[in-house]
């Protein structure tokens, strides 16, 4: 006899039979009610009207887990067998909430829309495979349920969230992807690139030994992104600010502060000092262009004021750098 099981200890969907389909069409059911009331409880201060939209999708799936189980009595009876998406080959999984949430409301759309999809092909196909006129129905029906759910949900949004709405929604969002890991990481990598350009040149220039300045661009830089990356997080909770976490804003600004300065310490792992020290010198001035590049781009910086105030600014303390040890 040829097992059901597969190796990897999952069973082949061919291989259930129509108690263990409807089981596993509860259980599909509940783990997708659960889902849409995480995204909107997630979405309900920030974003209240597209928390409406997934509320609704939830009740759905709640009424088809209704649909499912109360078959399932008649069938079977009260005792449903523990099958999930999980247990069976090939069968459709559903992302985590971390790694949906970050992405932003469009891509918790995205995702919702794809979980309807997949449930209708599931129930589309689970309908072929049973001979139960009932189940067979109900299978059917809940393809096509499943089906007019997409709509509904398209409808549901153009009700909720209308394209004003998400306007408000987009630059709501936009703005706290600013506060939160922006903007702190533009002020670490200003000072990660800057603050160690006196003390790396100085040295480079005192010393014309490239391990040396190699060590002290990498002590600086390090020191540096640590001490940024506590102060950003200490100094504000993101409670009254509404900068957000505080152990993200910590650590956009303490790696871009340690990115900043090894950008140009790195070079001096080359043993020739003047072939590093060009090599550094290029990469400074990237540094100080893509800093100003940020600042215009996601702080409406003009351009005048953002290359007087980084790459001027940069070069005098380059120059600093350059004359202290040179002298």
């Amino acid at each position: 006899m040829i097992s059901m099981f597969l190796p990897n200890g999952k069973r082949d969907f061919a291989s259930l039979d129509q108690k263990e389909i409807l089981a596993l069409a509860i259980s599909s059911e509940e783990d997708d009610g659960r889902i849409y009331r995480s995204y909107a409880d997630w979405l309900r201060k920030d974003f209240p009207d597209s928390a409406k939209m997934f509320d609704e999708m939830a009740q759905e799936e709640d009424e088809h887990r209704r649909w499912l189980i109360d078959l399932y009595r008649e069938k079977f009876g009260e005792t449903i067998p523990l099958i999930r998406r999980e247990h069976v080959k090939g069968f459709y999984d559903r992302k985590p909430d971390w790694l949906v949430k970050p992405r932003g409301v469009d891509e918790v759309r995205k995702q919702a829309a794809e979980m309807e999809s997949q449930a209708c092909r599931f129930y589309a196909e689970a309908a072929r495979r049973t001979t139960d006129a009932s189940i067979r129905k109900l299978m059917g029906d809940l393809a096509r349920a499943e089906a007019g759910h997409i709509g509904a949900a398209m409808r549901s949004e153009k009700e909720h969230v209308p394209d004003t709405v998400k306007e408000a929604e987009a630059m709501a969002e936009h703005k706290q992807f600013v506060l939160t890991y922006v903007q702190p990481g533009l002020a670490g990598l200003m000072d990660g690139s800057v603050s160690t350009l006196a003390p790396i040149f100085a040295t480079a220039f005192a010393t014309q030994d490239t391990w040396t300045t190699f060590l002290v661009g990498v002590a600086a830089s390090l020191g540096a992104g640590i001490s940024m990356g506590f102060t950003e997080a200490a100094h504000d909770d993101g409670v009254i600010s509404g900068r957000g976490s505080p152990v993200k804003r910590g650590l956009a600004s303490g790696i871009m502060t340690a990115l900043g300065g090894l950008g140009h310490a790195l070079p001096y792992l080359i043993p020739n000092f003047w072939t590093a020290t060009t090599i550094a010198v290029i990469i400074v001035f990237f540094e100080l262009w893509a800093i100003a590049f940020i600042q215009n781009r996601y702080m409406q910086t003009p351009w005048a004021k953002a290359i007087i105030q980084v790459v001027i600014g940069g070069a005098l303390v380059f120059a600093v750098g350059v004359v202290v040890g040179g002298g």
